[in-house]
């Protein structure tokens, strides 16, 4: 087996387990964790964003540590966090309420936030490690197919679990949640082994011998020489060995009064070069964003606003369908059976997983094979994740009957897999490889905001619908009016997506404006 091979089919793994932990995995037990602890839907959805803040707010941090010192570090760290998280919650689930407690102590309270919030932090460092090594291993060809199929684990995932807990466990969400403490930990210790970017083989061609691109000062700098400025490729995880690149730039959205020259030498190793000025170069490759001046780019906001809305769809609906179908399934059956409501939960959570792990794969092929065969931008498939996710949320309010639920899921779980995939090689094309994990975990910020935003609505608006019915350890839900009880925010993420749908096509318009000024001007250099 070829060092490529190795890093890449052991990355399958580990990571086959990690990042659908925090919000996937809640959807399977948060409803029965509520209903023994007495927790409101608000401060259910308060521990879920716990666990989302975990996941997304330290993937920057733990992007810096992977490009600096390799994935070692992270994956021992997930093991612990993932191991004690987990374990947390359970302890706390089998101690219950005592008799003379009515409410959950606000003590207890925190300790389930914070376990909830150590499972996300463990999540992103393994998570992270497993989808940088692959993304620094495979060429721009190939990089969203290798990295949606390291993604489509992380829904799988779900799908293992709770198939699990249907099978084995109908009903005894403690051992459950013992499977899920050994079953993400675990895995981390054959990725602190086996899991690492293998480094680009260097090409031995000189691309640039004859090609060279027209400055505007009438100089004429061979792609030759740029790379020879590059340097040769080096380990990415070796201290000091980032690519440096030609210049730095402030904004790489102007277009008028900037100096296109580009220097003979460089004393940086770890220089600014925009994607619009690699491409201007001929070599998209040597992009390399990062720091100061990815946050002047409009382009990253851009992408972090759809990601925020998209995803903060995603999160709300996977950490509430596990209540939606009690609520649909307490509407349609006047005697509730806890264990069969159970079931309808778990089969949304595998719809959900599966559909994910899919779309994690498509989005990658569809996204190499248009780049490939029709040149077709990969920003182009924005608009349609984005269209997906609004069609989930129509069918999703449209869909009153338990039995139906399954196709806003399966939609659902399509768009938000094909997210992932998308956005990590929309990171890796627009702001370049160098820095890849730090880039990500920035992007990766953006599902806090409107998802813990929608969360807390969604939460509020079941509150709301609440008959005032004492819940016990089990039981039918405090909401008994079907849909009605979260419709409102449905409409809510549905003009979310809408307005996502919008943004992408910008988004789109703007990637193919800067790839044809960038050719037209190519072409005016060769003439």
């Amino acid at each position: 087996m070829s060092a490529y091979e190795l890093c890449f089919f052991s990355s399958l793994h580990p990571s086959s387990v990690v990042i659908s932990s925090p919000h996937f995995l809640r959807t399977a037990y948060a409803p029965q964790l509520g209903a023994r602890l007495n927790i409101s839907h608000t401060k259910l959805n308060v521990i879920g964003s716990a666990g989302n803040f975990g996941v997304y707010g330290t993937s920057a941090i733990w992007g810096r540590v992977i490009d600096a010192r390799g994935p070692r570090i992270p994956f021992t760290s997930a093991f612990f966090l993932l191991l004690i998280g987990y374990s947390g919650i359970r302890l706390l689930y089998e101690h219950g309420l005592t008799h003379n407690e009515n409410t959950l102590p606000s003590f207890t309270f925190l300790l389930l936030v914070a376990c909830s919030l150590i499972t996300g932090v463990g999540a992103s460092a393994g998570g992270g490690s497993a989808i940088n090594s692959t993304a620094k291993t495979f060429p721009d060809s190939a990089r969203a197919t290798a990295v949606g199929l390291v993604l489509s684990g992380f829904g799988l995932s779900a799908f293992l679990f709770s198939t699990v807990s249907r099978v084995l466990f109908p009903g005894n969400t403690s051992d459950f949640l013992l499977i899920l403490a050994l079953g993400t930990a675990l895995p981390m210790i054959l990725g602190f082994f086996f899991v690492r970017p293998i480094p680009l083989p260097h090409s031995g061609q000189q691309r640039g011998t004859s090609t060279s691109t027209s400055l505007d000062d009438g100089r004429r700098t061979s792609i030759s020489d740029a790379e020879r400025l590059m340097g040769p490729r080096a380990p990415l995880l070796q201290h000091g060995s980032l690519h440096p690149t030609v210049f730095d730039v402030e904004d790489e959205e102007s277009e008028e009064g900037v100096d296109e020259r580009i220097p003979t030498s460089t004393s940086s190793t770890s220089r600014f070069l925009s994607r619009r000025r690699a491409l201007l170069m001929g070599d998209a490759s040597l992009t390399n964003m990062f720091g100061t001046g990815l946050f002047k780019s409009s382009d990253f906001w851009l992408l972090f606003v759809i990601m925020s809305l998209l995803s903060g769809t995603g999160v709300v609906y996977i950490n509430n369908v596990g209540s939606m179908s009690q609520v649909l399934y307490a509407k349609q059956n006047a005697k509730y059976d806890d264990i069969e409501a159970s079931k309808w939960q778990t089969t949304q959570v595998s719809v959900i997983s599966v559909m994910s792990c899919a779309g994690r794969i498509i989005i990658g092929l569809i996204c190499d094979y248009g780049k490939r065969r029709f040149d077709i931008p990969r920003s182009a498939s924005l608009i349609l994740v984005s269209s997906l996710f609004f069609i989930s949320q129509v069918a999703a309010a449209n869909i009153g009957n338990i039995h139906n639920l399954w196709i806003p899921s399966a939609i659902l779980g399509l768009a938000n897999g094909s997210m992932f995939t998308l956005f990590a090689t929309m990171c890796s094309v627009w702001f370049g490889m160098p820095h890849f994990a730090e880039n990500y975990g920035y992007l990766q910020i953006a599902p806090i905001f409107a998802g813990n935003l929608f969360s807390v609505i969604f939460g509020r608006n079941l509150d709301a619908h609440d008959t005032g019915s004492s819940p016990h350890i089990l039981g039918p839900p405090r909401c008994s009016l079907g849909k009605e009880c979260y419709v409102a925010t449905l409409y809510l993420t549905m003009g979310a997506c809408f307005l996502g749908i919008v943004l992408s096509a910008w988004a789109c318009s703007r990637d193919r404006e800067k790839l044809r000024k960038a050719t037209a001007m190519a072409g005016s250099g060769e003439s």
